[in-house]
Order: C-alpha cells, then structure tokens, then sequence
C-alpha cells in the first residue's frame, strides 16, 4: 500500500505540470484577452482615482499612504501587462511561459482592483491642525498712535465684556498692520485662546469666497456643497467644535450675518472673539462691534517717519529744514501718504527739485473736498514722480492681480517681459536682473511691498499692492482696463464695457463658465487674462476674430478642452500661456504666429506637438513639462527654433527624448531640462558644454520606469540624473548628482570627471546594488563643496570612503566635508560606522543628521584608533569636546545594533539643536548632549522643540549629569506615527513611509 502511494503521490507530481502546460496552451489566447480586459478596467479605474484625487487634494491636503501605493502599484503592473503583451506578440514559441505569466497578473490585477473598491472615504488626509500662521509684519509707523490702538484692542481681547471688536479708520492709517502684531502676540505670549484665524475679506465681498477662506485655515473641504447654506451649517459645525478662537477679518467692505457665512456668534460660553478692520464705522455698527478708531499720526510722528523714510542726511542740507516740513504737512498725517512720497523723493537733493514737488502736491489737492480723493492724488503724485514710463506701465500691471494678492516676483518678471515692459536685451537673464532691479525700484518708492514665504523648504519671493495703491492705479488706467480679477464672476463682463479703447482685461481667478459667442470689437486689447477658470471648459471659434492685436493670452488652469481655430489667425501673439490646462487636447496651426515668443504647455493634456512648431523662429521660451500624454517631439523641429533661451521637456517622461546634436545646435540657451534619447546624446551634449552653456540645466539619461520619483521635484541648479546606465563624462561646473539604480557602479569614483566638479553642491545616491563606497579622499575638491549628501537603499554599501585609498589613520584633505549641512542614510544594512573621528574637526557646519533603517550600524562617530591624530591624542581627561556646533536635526530610527552616537568625551552642541527623533535604537544607552551650567544647574537648550522617542527607551537612558533627564523630559513627547508605522508594516520596509529627511 505505500508503495502504491508513493506512485500515486509521483502520478500527480507529474500529471499537475502537465495539466497546467496543457491549459496555458489550449487558452492562451483567452488569457490575453482577458489580459487585456482587466489592464482596461485597471486603467479606468486609476484615473477615476486620479480625478477624485485631483478633486480633493487642495492646499495643504496630501494623498493617504495606502491610495499612493495603490498608484504606484498599478503603474507598476501595467508595465509588467505590457511587457507581456509585447512578449506575446513577438516571441510565439513561447506561448505556455506567457499564458502562465498572464494568468497570475490577472489575478494580481483583480485584487488591485478589489482594493479599489475599499477607497469609500476620502483619499486624502489633513496636516495637523495649526493654531494659527505667525504673518510677516513691518515696523510700526506712529508708535505711540498705534500702541494706544493695540492696547485697547488687547485689553478688550482679554476681556469678559466684550466679544465682536471693530477696528475703523481711513485707508492706508496701518490698520492691518496693528491687527497682524495683535495675531503675532495672540499666538506667543497668551494661552487663552486656542486658535488665532486670520481671513483677508477685501472689497468685492463673496459668501462663497469668505467660507472657502475660512475653511482653508480649518483645513476644511467645503467642494462637495454647492449652496451657501449647507456650506455654512457645515462650517459651523467645524468652528463649534474649536471653542476659543480669535477669528480676524481684515480689511471688511460691507456687513454681513454671521448665521450666512456659517460663523458662531461669539459669547462667553465658547469664549471666542470676533476682530474686523474696516474703512467704514457704519460697518462696526452693523455687526454690532466695540468700536476702535485708529488715528492719524501725530505731526511729530509724522516728520519722524518721513525723515526715516526719505533719509535724515536730508537736513544736513542749509535751508532744507523748511522746504521738507511743508512737504510733509502736505502729506496730512497719512501714513500711507507719507511713506509714498518719501519714498519717491528719496536721494533728490536739489532745493529747485524739492520745491517743484511742493507746488505738484499743492495744486494736485486742490478740488472737490473729498477725502478719498485727497489720498489718491497724493498716491498719484507718487506715481508721476517715477518719471519712467516702463516703471509706471509696471506698476499699472501689478493691478491686474487680484486686491491682496502675492505676486510671484518670477512670474511677474516673466510676464512683463511678455508684455514689453521689460524690453528685448542680449539675454534672458539681463532681463530677469533688469525686471527685479524695476521692482526694487517700486519697492524703495514705497509703491510695492516686498516679502516672501516658504514652500516646500523653497523661498518664494512676491510683491504686493497696497489696496489704495492699487485703486489709485486702475483710476489712472480708466477704460483701458477692466479688471475683474477674483470677484465670484461666472459670466464675462457686460458688452458695453468692451470699448475700444480698451487695452488690458483681467479675468483670473473667477467662476466663468461660458464665453460669449460675439466677438467683441476692442482693436487695442493687447491683454487678456483668464487663468485659474476652473470651470472654463471652451471658447467659441469666433471669439477671437476681431482681437487683431493681441499681445498676450493666459488660458492657464482652466478645463478646456481645445483651443479655437481662431487663435491660429492672431499672428501679433506673443504670449501663449496653457499652463496645467490638463484636458487640452487640441491646439490648432501655430503656423501663421511668427512673432509668438513664449509658448507654456505645462501639465497640458495634448498628445501631439502642435502644428507648425517649426515655423516660429522667433520662440524664446517654450516649456512642456509635465505634458504626460505628449508622445514624441518630432526630429528636426527644434534646430529651426534658433532664439530658444529656455526649453523645458517632461524629463520623467518615458517617450519624450531629445537629441543631443538638436540641443547642441541652440546657441542660445540659457535654461534647459529634458531627457537624453541615450548616453551618445548625453555625451555629445556634455562635450559641448566645455565652451560655456546654460546658466541652468537638468540633464537625464537612462531608462524610466515605475517607482523612480527619486528628487522630481528637486532640481537645484546645474543637476545631472542617471537612471539605470553606465556613465563615465559629467560637466566639471554639474552642483547636483543624482543616481538611481545605477546597479554597475561600484562608486561615484567610477565616473572620472567627478575630481574636477569643483562646484558639487549635493549627491543622492539611490537603488544602486553593487556601490560598496562614494567618494574618495582624493577627490579633494566635491568633499570640499559637498553640503548635501543622501544614500538611500544601497545593500552593499560598507564605507563613505574608498577603503584602499585611507591608511589605518585616515589622511582627510583639508577642507573633507567641511560645508555640509545635511547627511541622509537609510536601508543601507551592511554599513557599521559613518564619521572617522578624523572628520569631526571638518563638520562644523553639519545641520542635519537622519540615519534610519540600517540594521548593522554601530556608530555615527567611530572611536578613535590607537594612532589617532596629536590633537585627539591631547584630550585631557575628563573634558567634554563638542561636536557639531550647527547641528539643527538629529534623526535616528530602526538602528538595532547602534551603540554610540559619539566617545564618551564628546558632546553634541546644543546652541541651534531643535528637534531629535529616536526610536527602535535598543543598544542606544547615552544621549550627548552639551548643556550649560548657568548658576550651578543645569539650563534648557536654547533652541529645542522637542525630543520624539519611546518611554521604555527614554527611562533606560544613562545621563552625564544627574538633571539631565528632568531638564529634558518637557521637551519629550511619543510618537504617534510610529505606532501607526508599527500597525502597517514591519521595521524592514520602514524606510518606504519616512517623513521626507
């Protein structure tokens, strides 16, 4: 019997292969049917995804984890469904290999698709809710006038008593500067509120806009409601449940019921207060709020302010004492108006010039009785006194904005050079310096404001138009304007306003729909601005026929879907701007636009280059990035494109390449970012580089497949990408390196050219298998510019630096590492120790330290060997060396066999140390940190905020000095995160949901 069943167990081990054979045969034509069937409905539903992404994902939302994986894997099968549909189609003699192959991708794809189906809920997540944005403020102007203002607004703010507070005064007197201190204050010296919510209202009041404002700050989607009334019961709902709020509305036009909008009335109950600055005191009455005048200046803040605008080396000239203070009385106590006309008369110091200025303000006055337009005449004085026509025509631009609106300096560089403003010069940077230079010249006139903010660790730069300054601009353009920027509109402006003498209209930022289908007769509208319709979704053809002399068109962010035939008749145009207009499918004959100069494609949705490309010789500027379903960009179009100063392609594309002698042919070109048909391309534009190139350039060569984001959104300076290829020729002046699954390279050494990149800023190193160091001592002059370096998934990587090139005491060059910032490591497991001793003296300027995942580290700082160098040798005993002074960040996580950050005789500098994070270090007994004695006890570090880690670690910790772990404990707090990370995944693939480090 049991050799009975040994035959019969031996029967079915080979009857089953034997099976299978059979039916991956007999239905492999049936498989890939329904191979292709299930890559389909796979497709479908990932743009389904897509939209309900791009629907939800508004400013600072991001994508769940899971729906982010979901997308990549999908992107990832798709590839592999293709590569075995074009198996079947070229290799038949291997047809059960297929059939099997095909068989377990259904089945991978049907369970993509059952999770699908598990994405009910909202894709998206919220940041931490805020307690509220720290707004940049200027100095005060008037100290003493607004601090009697700020103390009154304060006391009723601390107060039982009263709940609504209205602050009232004429426009330019610093109300909203007073109210942006008072929000500053609010979110530092009191814990009586818990939220501060600052809402700009402006002067062309909306119900919608004013919710969507207010949500924003809540991070609340109000999308999904249409009417006002179901938005504003779920806006209620929100704030209720955040009791002891400021809410701060700004600059307020009219008044209005709270129940409308959806804000609580405030009361004592939920102890929130409610703060609006308005130019109106009937609008204080109204919304029946404790009412605050501000004032205007007294004379002699007014003269102090004028002379610390103006300059006060003024009076050192004889007998001009007299002159200024008449000048200033002139300027009747205004804030506002006294910084304008100080700042345009800033280094006059001729006594006839003064003169004439006085005798300008006092006839401009005189008129009608009006306070308004008082202000505006004084503000055009300092309009007229600019005396450069091009510095006016770019101050009248500005308006074009909306009211309140951060305008991005680049951008608006760009487009006054669109415009003419800025004239054509030798380069596209002269005229980027000349445009930023013009825009100084407007901010030391106190016509603009300067500021910046940050975004994605990037500072933005932007101007901003005072409200009045901006009134005081459209009076001046009158009917040549119609600026309806971000006012609700969903219909175009009446008919009768298109007259003909209009020259600019700006539509941006609205609800507009439809387009009308007359074509309105304005033969000098040069200027037409509709970006960000989103709802826009076509124009009719006729639209544009009688626009003869249009200069420039901003479709930007709208829906349409093809672009009027009658666009190709418009051959005056020389701006054509589609950025992130993602359903644009066609765009007609460009062949007769012989004058375009710029023409942005970005984020489109066109799938072919359009016709006529290569008819328009005088492009300047041409951008295709992220124009996905773009599938080529056809040989011989780009060598007749001879003015290109800036060309943008889709790098990360899989199909649009580029040829390295079309590239070469551009003289020209200043700025340029795409991808290599292969390494002969990149080769032969690297050579051509030797004489001089693009100021800016991000050059990629290699094969892209799915899952390689590595650093898209990071393109520093001069940047090359290697993806998947064998590369030896780098430029020598290339600031960033970027490699990924470069699975030959054994290190970054391998590339020659590397020694004589004097100006290397930065390295990533990710996915490459067999890279066992990085750089070498020798390579004296990228450790000496190095200030980020990130390794990221290199099994095999064992040391920073060549092993055969350092003896047993490593011989660093002078200068190794010594302008690094920032070292990034993770899931690299066969690495046991990072710094030398050797090294520390040079990392002194070391501002982050992130380390996670790398299972057989031992030390950050290896301990010095026996034949350490004299001066390590000299440590007296006992005494503390620190080490990184600029240390900012410290991050350690899943390092199980971490022993030591550094020897027992060092210490971390505390002086800049803000965060640290450690979690799952078991070995880890000792946290060096450098504290002060200040009085014989110890003193908290200066600058941290909070120390992240486990408490069973924190507890077994051995401390250098006995109050060290009372002192810090405060700072302690658990990591919610890393519970999460524990639930989903296991410490080996942790890497894959590090914060961005």
């Amino acid at each position: 019997m049991e050799m009975l069943g040994s035959i019969l167990e031996l029967g079915k081990m080979i009857t089953v292969p034997i099976r299978e054979f059979y039916n991956h045969n007999r239905e492999f034509d049936e498989n890939l049917k329904n191979l292709k069937r299930k890559r389909k409905e796979l497709e479908c539903g990932r743009l389904d995804i897509e939209s309900r992404l791009g629907a939800e994902l508004f400013p600072g939302k991001r994508p769940k984890q899971v729906v982010q994986l979901w997308l990549q894997n999908v992107e990832t099968i798709d590839e592999e469904m293709e590569a075995i549909e074009q198996e079947a189609s070229t290799r038949k003699y291997f047809r059960v290999h297929i059939g099997k192959l095909a068989c377990k991708k259904i089945q991978e794809v049907e369970e993509l698709i059952d999770q699908r189906g598990r994405f009910v809920d909202s894709l998206v997540v919220d940041p931490p809710v805020s307690r509220g944005a720290v707004l940049p403020t200027t100095t005060l102007v008037g100290e003493s006038t607004a601090k009697r203002t700020m103390e009154k607004i304060w006391e009723h703010l601390l107060g039982e008593d009263i709940r609504k507070i209205g602050v009232y005064g004429m426009g330019g007197i610093g109300k909203t500067t007073v109210m942006k201190q008072i929000n500053n204050f609010l979110l530092k010296e009191t814990d009586k509120f818990n939220y501060i919510i600052w809402v700009t209202v402006s002067k062309a009041f909306n119900v919608i806009n004013l919710q969507n404002e207010i949500a924003c700050k809540l991070n609340l989607d109000l999308s999904k409601f249409e009417d006002e009334t179901t938005r504003a019961g779920e806006l209620k709902l929100e704030l209720e449940n955040r009791d002891r709020y400021v809410l701060i509305l700004d600059d307020m036009w009219e008044a209005f019921r709270l129940e409308d909008v959806g804000i609580p009335e405030p009361t004592s109950a939920n102890g929130c207060k409610l703060v609006l600055t308005t130019r109106d005191v009937e609008v204080c009455n109204k919304m029946s709020c404790e009412k605050i005048k501000m004032e205007l200046l007294s004379k002699e803040e007014s003269w102090n302010l004028f002379l610390d605008t103006v300059g006060r080396d003024i009076l050192n000239t004889p007998n001009f004492e007299a002159i200024v203070k008449e000048v200033v009385k002139e300027c009747n106590d205004l804030p506002l108006a006294i910084i304008t006309i100080a700042g345009s008369l800033k280094n006059v110091v001729h006594a006839s010039e003064w003169r004439n200025a006085l005798e300008e303000l006092r006839t401009s006055i005189k008129g009608p009785n009006n306070i308004d337009s008082a202000i505006f005449e004084r503000l055009r004085f300092s309009y007229k006194r600019l005396k450069d026509e091009k510095l006016q025509h770019c101050l009248l631009y500005c308006a074009l904005y909306p009211e309140d609106y951060k305008i991005d300096r680049y951008e608006l560089i760009q487009h006054l050079i669109d415009e003419g403003v800025i004239p054509r010069m030798k380069s596209r940077q002269v005229e980027i310096d000349k445009g930023h230079t013009m825009l100084n010249k407007l901010i030391n006139a106190c016509l603009l404001e300067g500021g910046s903010y940050n975004i994605f660790s990037n500072n933005v730069y932007f101007v901003k138009m005072h409200d009045l300054i901006r009134d005081m601009a459209l009076q001046i353009a009158g009917p040549k304007f119609i600026v309806e920027a971000r006012k609700g509109l969903q219909d175009f402006p009446d008919e009768e306003k298109w007259g003909k003498d209009l020259v600019k209209v700006s539509l941006m930022d609205n609800y507009i729909s439809k387009v009308p289908y007359i074509s309105q007769r304005c033969p000098k509208l040069s200027t037409l601005l509709l970006q960000n319709n989103f709802f826009l979704r076509s124009i009719p053809d006729s639209f544009f026929v009688h626009f003869h002399e249009l200069n420039v068109l901003d479709l930007s962010e709208t829906s349409i879907v093809s672009l009027p035939n009658s666009v190709s008749d418009l051959e005056n145009l020389a701006a054509l701007r589609l950025k992130w207009c993602k359903n644009l499918k066609h765009v007609p004959s460009l062949a007769k636009l012989t004058a375009l100069r710029r023409l942005d494609l970005t984020g489109s949705g066109i799938e072919e280059i359009p016709h006529g490309l290569e008819m328009l010789v005088n492009l300047r500027f041409l951008c295709l990035d992220d124009a996905r379903y773009l599938k080529k960009f056809p040989p011989g179009i780009l060598p007749k494109m001879s003015q290109l100063q800036y060309l943008k392609f889709d790098w990360f594309s899989k199909t649009l390449k580029v040829n390295g002698e079309e590239v070469v042919s551009l003289k020209k070109l200043e700025h340029f970012e795409g991808q290599f048909y292969g390494v002969n391309d990149f080769n032969t534009y690297v050579r051509s580089l030797e004489g001089g190139g693009p100021s800016h350039y991000a050059l990629f060569v290699g094969e892209v497949r799915t899952g390689d984001l590595f650093g898209k959104w990071m393109v520093e300076g001069k940047t090359v990408i290697l993806n998947d290829c064998n590369i030896s020729l780098l430029p020598t002046d290339i600031q960033t390196l970027r490699i990924n699954k470069c699975h030959n390279l054994r290190s970054s050494c391998n590339a020659p050219s590397l020694k004589y990149a004097r100006e290397l800023k930065s390295i990533y190193i990710w996915e490459c298998e067999e890279i066992n160091d990085i750089l070498s001592y020798s390579y004296i002059f990228p450790l000496q510019s190095l200030e980020v370096v990130e390794l990221q998934h290199l099994n095999n990587l064992q040391v920073l630096f060549k092993e055969e090139r350092v003896v047993s005491i490593p011989a660093v060059q002078p200068g190794t590492f010594s302008r690094l910032k920032i070292f990034t490591l993770s899931e690299c497991p066969n690495i046991k120790k990072l710094f030398t001793s050797a090294l520390l003296l040079n990392l002194g300027n070391l501002e982050e330290i992130s380390v996670a995942c790398c299972e057989q580290l031992e030390e950050i700082v290896a301990a010095a060997s026996d034949g350490v160098e004299e001066k390590a040798k000299e440590i007296e005993e006992g005494v503390d060396i620190s080490i990184f002074p600029r240390l900012r960040k410290l991050l350690l996580w899943f390092l199980p066999e971490l022993k030591t950050i550094c020897s027992s005789n060092n210490v971390i500098a505390g002086d800049y140390l803000e965060e640290i994070s450690i979690k799952k270090c078991p070995k880890l007994k000792r946290l060096p940190l450098s504290m002060r004695l200040i009085n014989g006890q110890l003193s908290p570090l200066p600058s941290l905020r909070y120390i992240e880690t486990e408490e069973e670690w924190w507890e077994l910790l051995e401390w250098d000095h006995r109050d060290m772990k009372n002192v810090l404990k405060p700072f302690c707090q658990p990591s919610v995160m890393l519970k999460n990370i524990q639930m989903e995944i296991s410490s080996e693939s942790c890497c894959r949901f590090l914060p961005e480090i």
